[in-house]
């Protein structure tokens, strides 16, 4: 797909819609909003790169509450023509068709390799890719079972829905502020696998989510590693127009963004 004249490509992630209460949110989602409305006219494609929710999951006749603020933009941005591309995140995995038939956006489970301007995009969430979390990597499995998925289903949304709610707070609690701490190159999981991948096949950049924190990081044979951070705290996004990515705050939090 070759993007038309002076259309930008956007990318964006982690807003945990739902999280930590309904007022939160909403703040959060307004924002959002305003920042899709900001950029429609000059956007060709958008690229929510997982964690859209704090939690979802689609009951056969059923989605979850609220978010119609969000989900009207990203409508009204496909209906005039802007391509959306949803990658599920560890916090809505669970998707099926909704999104599909309502929004014309695909959902992707897996890093997916794009070629936009001349360049190659490995974009995913970022979850379960290198070295280390096997705790994770084996739930990750259960959780994109399909018989697991279905006995979790059979449960009523209100039992369902609350038990995921506990579970994100639980793992919110747990990390903390860990997130906010940039590990150095040998060490963050994913500065790993993008390393692990160049040795293979070369990419011009790779955009993930997932690590809540705002990375933009140079790697070997001129490649890139961008990390997007997230719209809790940094409310970061990445913009490609064919000849230069930046990772860019909506909140003039530039000087939190991690850059080598």
């Amino acid at each position: 797909m070759q993007q038309p004249a002076q259309k930008k490509i956007y990318f964006l992630s982690d807003f945990h819609l739902g999280a930590p209460d309904h007022v939160k949110s909403l703040e959060r989602e307004k924002l959002l909003v305003q920042f899709l409305d900001e950029i429609k006219n000059d956007a060709g494609e958008i690229f929510l790169v997982g964690d859209m929710f704090d939690f979802w999951y689609e009951y056969r006749k059923v989605v979850p509450k609220g978010y119609v603020r969000l989900l009207g933009k990203l409508a009204e941005l496909s209906d005039a023509g802007v391509q959306l591309h949803f990658f599920v995140g560890n916090h809505d995995m669970w998707m099926k068709e909704y999104f599909q038939q309502e929004l014309n956006m695909p959902v992707y489970y897996e890093p997916k390799e794009f070629e936009r301007f001349g360049k190659k995009i490995l974009i995913g969430h970022g979850d379960g890719l290198g070295p280390g979390d096997h705790g994770y990597k084996r739930l990750k499995k259960i959780f994109r079972n399909p018989v697991c998925q279905w006995l979790f289903g059979i449960l009523p949304p209100v039992i369902g829905v609350g038990l995921a709610n506990y579970l994100s707070r639980r793992s919110r609690a747990q990390t903390g502020s860990a997130e906010e701490i940039f590990l150095g190159e040998d060490k963050e999981w994913l500065i790993i696998y993008c390393k692990e991948v160049l040795q293979k096949e070369n990419f011009d950049f790779f955009v993930f989510g997932h690590r809540h924190l705002a990375i933009d990081y140079r790697l070997p044979q001129g490649s890139r590693y961008i990390n997007l951070g997230d719209w809790i705290r940094y409310f970061t996004y990445a913009v490609f127009d064919g000849e230069k990515m930046e990772l860019k705050s909506f909140a003039g939090q530039e000087n939190k963004i991690v850059r080598n």
